[in-house]
């Protein structure tokens, strides 16, 4: 029997020095976007967000939310994919690393273009702060 299913990955929100962290993607699809990837086999999708933003910040995050699983089918132009997305903490200067070209943090109010869905994400994460609430809520 073969599955066609949406590919788990995991997207974190890390807060640092009152911003958020971004990475420049160096594959395809190029540009700005929260630090993720895929889950790999035999992983929680907890330990695979502390992983790869490990991976791609070489920061060490604590995360203490879920905001939110993204899965709109064209929210990833490689293929259907369903972000589950963090909201962590970090403290120290992200270097880009992996398939990240450069990591930097961003005031909220001055956002790069975003690759994928991620101002989607991001203005999720606004209400978020601001009154608790998470997307269906």
């Amino acid at each position: 029997m073969s599955h066609r299913n949406p590919t788990p990955t995991v997207d974190i929100i890390i807060e640092v020095e009152g911003g958020v962290v971004l990475v420049e993607r160096r594959n395809p699809p190029h540009g700005w976007a929260l630090p993720g990837g895929f889950v790999e086999v035999g992983e929680r999708v907890e330990e695979a967000a502390v992983r790869e933003a490990r991976e791609e910040t070489g920061l060490d995050v604590t995360l203490r939310a879920l905001l939110h699983v993204y899965s709109r089918p064209d929210r990833d132009p490689r293929g259907h994919t369903l972000s589950v997305t963090f909201v962590g903490t970090a403290v120290g200067t992200p270097v880009g690393g992996d398939d990240a070209k450069t990591a930097r943090v961003f005031l909220l109010d001055a956002l790069p273009p975003l690759a994928f869905d991620h101002e989607e994400i991001l203005e999720d994460y606004r209400r978020f702060l601001q009154n608790g609430l998470r997307p269906l809520e």
